[in-house]
């Protein structure tokens, strides 16, 4: 996803990562970091609205239905501040 908007909104930014050999470094260095704040906003989510394992243990599907609602709503936040820079 970096490496499409880099290549279609930042050109500058991508031929400069391009020509000096470190496009890839990059580009790792953000999927590493957009998934460690993917990770973290989604443990802080549930947290806040008390999703927990003991809902998980007594209604797996409402657990389910409930971090799926907080994983998408943390990747558009990762998405935003992370990725497309």
């Amino acid at each position: 996803m970096r490496f499409k908007y880099l290549k279609e909104h930042r050109r500058g930014i991508y031929t400069s990562l391009l020509t000096s050999g470190q496009l890839t470094r990059h580009l790792n260095e953000i999927d590493r970091e957009a998934n460690e704040m993917l990770e973290l906003l989604m443990k802080q989510m549930a947290q806040e609205q008390g999703i927990t394992e003991q809902l998980k243990a007594e209604n797996q599907i409402a657990w389910v239905g409930a971090m799926n609602s907080i994983r998408a709503a943390a990747e558009e936040i990762v998405r935003s501040e992370r990725i497309l820079l």
